[in-house]
């Protein structure tokens, strides 16, 4: 481990010494030197760049020197000519994490992406906005943000699948508070996008917004690549790693996507290991019986899976043990959620809600509680039960979430078949 840990460090040093040779470079060419001369000098004391250091540099020259973003957007066409075919040349995958597909990889090609939308394309429309608040500069604003609104996709990846792996290596309180500070980016950009659609000329207002925005996003971005993932290379294991690759396609990608999969070179058939270590194999040529019947264990899980409805089932120790999984889930769940306490599951800002409805239901002072929502196109309709045996002992609680609003908008009657 010290041995890992001494590379990062000596890792970390090059990458702050290229920074700032490039940097040294840039500001050259914007005194004036041309293309020709600095290539000789990148060449001969850089040789080859990642797209991530490009990014730093690029964020370095805006924040620390005061170049302005259209002075930095310009000199991107120069900066291509000199970095082509030298970026990542040099940048060979020495550890898994930096191979294409781990989910470390993913995060981090994630976060060029959103560096870039963030310190150019944001910073130049809220730079224009200051100068012209016309309607068309107002427009790529919220054509920015709405793009932006895709960090809820890395955001929710780490929280529901990174996450609960450090929790099972006792680590809770970095989770929690950027998971607040997660939520707190989320609730920003849409504060951000209603004031532009109601814009009532107030330009500060707006000013601010963004600069809080972009400031939050990259400081995250910083606490990700710095403190978290570091943090989670030192815990989790190979095979968790994979879970959580394999498992992220559910929830999505923000802005960009793996170029492939990650399949680890010692893993020859990680599958069956991977069913046996989750236990979730089951018995395919099981049966279980009820008091009204009895079905196949296949049988049961498609069954549960065609319901119109999600369930998800969490015992009397607030344990997420069981979730249906439906071709259209309504809210995403992972199987990293099973064996996590459904505290764990929420944003701390709604943690009380879940905790009282749970109270409730242990002491029997409700069997249900029902909530309903819009979201987007839907209307959703989430229900929750109060499980009980024979003799009234809380085994746990049942959460039934449908889409509605199809059944909402009936009309009339309907008594003959479809053709």
């Amino acid at each position: 481990m010290s041995e890992l840990i001494n590379n990062r460090e000596h890792t970390a040093q090059e990458l702050t010494e290229r920074q700032r040779t490039l940097k040294e470079i840039i500001k050259e060419l914007h005194a004036g030197k041309s293309v020709e001369e600095v290539k000789a000098r990148f060449a001969e004391a850089v040789g080859g760049v990642s797209v991530a250091e490009i990014s730093a540099m690029e964020h370095a020259l805006m924040t620390e020197e005061g170049i302005p973003v259209s002075e930095v957007q310009r000199l991107c066409s120069v900066h291509t000519s000199i970095f082509k075919g030298s970026i990542e040349d040099i940048h060979r995958p020495s550890g898994p994490e930096e191979q294409p597909g781990h989910p470390v990889h993913t995060f981090k090609l994630e976060n060029r992406e959103i560096e870039r939308l963030v310190n150019f394309k944001l910073a130049l429309h809220a730079e224009q906005f200051q100068k012209e608040d016309s309607p068309k500069v107002i427009y790529k604003l919220l054509e920015d943000l709405s793009l932006l609104m895709d960090l809820d996709k890395h955001y929710s990846r780490k929280e529901n699948l990174v996450f609960p792996y450090l929790e099972r290596y006792g680590i809770f309180g970095p989770t929690k508070v950027m998971w607040g500070v997660d939520d707190g980016i989320r609730a920003a950009i849409k504060e951000a996008k209603s004031l532009l659609a109601e814009y009532n000329g107030d330009r500060e207002q707006i000013g601010k917004a963004l600069a809080h925005i972009m400031s939050e996003v990259n400081e995250m971005i910083f606490k990700e690549e710095n403190i978290l993932l570091p943090m989670a290379l030192s815990k989790l294991t190979e095979d968790e790693w994979l879970k959580i690759a394999r498992e992220s396609e559910e929830i999505g990608f923000c802005l960009t996507a793996p170029e492939r999969e990650w399949i680890p070179e010692r893993a020859e058939e990680p599958a069956e290991a991977l069913e046996q270590t989750e236990g979730t194999s089951g018995t395919p040529q099981g049966f279980v019986r009820f008091e009204t019947g009895i079905v196949s264990v296949q049988q049961l899980e498609l069954l549960l899976n065609h319901l119109p409805v999600d369930l998800t089932f969490i015992d009397e120790n607030d344990v997420v043990r069981y979730f249906s999984h439906g071709k259209e889930r309504i809210f995403a769940r992972t199987k990293a959620v099973i064996g996590r306490t459904v505290q764990n599951c929420h944003p701390p800002q709604s943690v009380h809600v879940v905790e009282k409805l749970l109270e409730d239901f242990k002491a029997g002072r409700k069997d249900v509680e029902d909530f309903w929502i819009p979201i987007k196109d839907k209307f959703v309709y989430i229900r929750y039960f109060a499980i009980r045996d024979a003799e009234g002992r809380y085994l746990g609680t049942l959460e039934f979430t449908q889409n509605i609003a199809p059944i909402r908008a009936l009309e009339g009657q309907k008594r003959i078949l479809s053709e």
